[in-house]
């Protein structure tokens, strides 16, 4: 009796569905939706795709290719988790090389498969099925079948790319969705990861238009005297020629965009000095009156920007990006930012720069890393400096040096950085703005790590788990150099005529949420409310603490530090908005869910939650509303850099 066989195309459907479900549970948090069935349609040309080259060639070479194919497929869909795991957004192809720096630790990567090993070792299944099945599995030459399989696949793909058609100008349209916008978690929710990759791939090859909308703002301001203020905005001319098509639809927009106002507080720092801290791993729950007494007496002294988040996108560079430019990051816009150095005219040292600040910024690890000894340039500090371009000869001795992997140890201690770099910037001529993008609380947060075990026995008990004692001990290390800087500004006389501004890059996203659970005075959802963090803004000779309930995020933090300074600028090029102008408050996160003033909104499940005491007339409208700044926030980000826009519109 003839044994029967199983048709590639049989096993090709059964590991990608296993595999598209299985990172549908992971990255949109449910299997079951709406979108289901676009994703089932969509996967057909796929797996026609595959089993084509499992039946064209002879047996022998089409059994190999079936494996090659599996193993492929299998180390893909492990790498796409272990990255959303660890930077909550799906990896792109755009960012080859950002991915393996930020991925070069490769504790954090043990770590991430250790506490997902379940979900690791499934994506195994397929594999091992095929290890185990490869007798069944028909893999002999048929003529007939290698006609068949790619006209079968081109039909397909014509019937999926047609079914985008119905409502292609609909503001969330899946035409627009495919072609126009680039929202990496909801491709992957309505059509699968496997053709989120190909536009992927199409997109970093071709390019693609983005779209954007004119949105509809009115900004209500009662105080008459504000009003007489003014806003902040130039005379730009929006109808100047460009043969460009982005630069058009961003004269458009920008031409039809509401300003911030000018308020009671611009101008409020004006000549002042600025120390701006990008630190890692910062969040509120580090916060404590007596393991951080200097970061809390700036919080309770300073601005307090009680509803503020730094959202995670892609790990640290995302977070340096959003603070010191203003705009969205993605992996395709850190990608151009790194490759092609847009001028960031905003950027933060060109902005304190061009109001006739000495600028210099500093960072403790290697200086080079996600391209920093680039991107520092675009953001205006030429005299950048970190380890490996001279910071490490201040650091250390020649002999520590010889003995080092790296031109710094991994960790260095902050404090040691602005010991040695105060004398570089304080008593000479002028005002000062310098930057500083921090490392000692960086993970893993484990017992004896350079720097947690400094003040892992200062940590009290209280049922933390190790990495959660490991976490705060780290973040000590920060309120020492916080310490050290108001120490250096006392004795230089410069203390009451700087501002000091700090905010996290992320929050320390290798802690599960149930960990920074146990250390938050509330319970925080693992997709919005664990970014909640603080902004700090203090100077001493404030005289109480200016509470800001606003929501806000890292995308403001520049346009608010410009109006506070007094130094001119458009706020219609900023997507960021100054906390405390008019501006309605939001804050945006990578896969698009955002909070307002008004409630939380959750981009997978589409529910919103409004706040306790909010009301509003049509939810509906009001989402629909939020849904497309925040569209446009990515997309105008995007073509910002992509073209240069500054360069072109800022021009004298």
């Amino acid at each position: 009796m003839k044994k029967y066989k199983v048709n590639p195309i049989v096993y090709f459907t059964i590991i990608i569905l296993f595999f598209e479900l299985l990172s549908r549970k992971i990255i949109i948090g449910t299997i079951f939706n709406n979108n289901l069935i676009y994703l089932l349609f969509f996967s057909v040309p796929v797996i026609l795709f595959f089993s084509f080259f499992t039946k064209v060639f002879n047996d022998k070479v089409n059994r190999v290719l079936i494996y090659v194919i599996t193993v492929i497929l299998t180390i893909y869909f492990e790498t796409q988790f272990i990255f959303f795991k660890l930077f909550s957004t799906p990896f792109s192809f755009h960012t080859l090389g950002l991915a393996n720096q930020a991925l070069d630790f490769t504790n954090i990567i043990k770590d991430a498969i250790r506490d997902n090993l379940l979900f690791f070792l499934l994506y195994l299944i397929p594999l091992v099925l095929l290890i185990a099945t490869r007798k069944l599995i028909d893999t002999t030459h048929n003529t007939k079948q290698s006609i068949i399989v790619p006209i079968t696949f081109l039909i397909m793909t014509a019937a999926t790319l047609l079914s985008l058609l119905p409502h292609k100008k609909d503001a969330e349209s899946l035409y627009k969705l495919y072609y126009n916008t680039d929202d990496p978690v909801r491709e992957i929710n309505v059509f699968g990861l496997l053709t989120y990759t190909k536009i992927d791939l199409k997109r970093m090859m071709i390019g693609y238009e983005k779209d954007i909308s004119i949105e509809q703002v009115e900004l209500k301001i009662d105080d008459e005297e504000v009003k007489a203020l003014g806003n902040n905005e130039l005379e730009l001319d929006f109808t100047k020629e460009s043969n460009n098509t982005n630069i058009q639809k961003l004269n458009e927009y920008f031409s039809s965009s509401v300003p911030t106002n000018k308020n009671k507080y611009t101008g409020m720092f004006k000549d002042k000095n600025l120390i701006f801290i990008l630190a890692e791993g910062f969040n509120e729950i580090a916060v404590d009156e007596t393991r951080t007494p200097t970061l809390y007496k700036m919080i309770h002294t300073g601005f307090n920007f009680t509803n503020f988040y730094s959202p995670v996108f892609l790990s640290t560079t995302g977070g340096e990006f959003q603070a010191t430019t203003g705009l969205v990051p993605t992996q395709e816009i850190l990608s151009t930012w790194k490759t092609k150095t847009p001028t960031i005219a905003y950027g933060i040292g060109n902005s304190f720069g061009n109001a006739g600040y000495r600028t210099q910024s500093y960072h403790d690890w290697t200086y080079s890393y996600y391209s920093r000894d680039v991107t520092m340039k675009t953001l205006g500090f030429n005299n950048y400096m970190g380890c490996g371009n001279g910071l490490e000869k201040l650091l250390h001795t020649d002999s520590e040096l010889k003995n080092m992997q790296y031109p710094c140890k991994w960790l260095e201690f902050d404090s040691d950085m602005a010991r040695v770099t105060t004398p570089l910037y304080l008593g000479k001529e002028g005002k000062f703005a310098t930057y500083y993008v921090t490392v000692s609380g960086h993970s893993p947060y484990v017992a004896g790590a350079n720097v947690a075990n400094r003040y892992y026995d200062e940590v009290e008990d209280n049922g933390y788990d190790v990495g959660v004692r490991a976490y705060l001990a780290s973040q000590m290390e920060l309120d020492k150099m916080l310490e050290k800087l108001i120490e250096d500004l006392t004795a230089s006389g410069e203390l009451d005529n700087t501002v000091i501004a700090l905010v996290g890059d992320h929050y320390p996203y290798t802690l599960s949420p149930e960990q920074i659970n146990q250390v938050s005075d509330y319970e925080r959802d693992g997709v919005v409310e664990v970014n909640s963090s603080n902004f700090i803004l203090w100077n001493s000779t404030m005289e109480e603490e200016i509470v800001v309930d606003k929501v806000g995020s890292q995308i403001d933090v520049l346009p608010t530090l410009l109006n506070l300074f007094g130094i001119e600028y458009d706020s219609r090029l900023i997507v960021g908005k100054d906390i405390l102008s008019n501006y309605e408050g939001l804050a945006i996160f990578s896969n698009r869910s955002w909070v307002s003033d008004y409630g939380t909104y959750f981009r997978n499940s589409g529910k919103f939650v409004l706040k306790e005491g909010k009301t509003l007339d049509d939810v509906d409208s009001y989402i629909s509303r939020i849904n497309q700044r925040v569209s446009n926030a990515f997309s105008v980000s995007n073509m910002i850099v992509d073209s240069d826009y500054y360069s072109y519109i800022l021009k004298k």
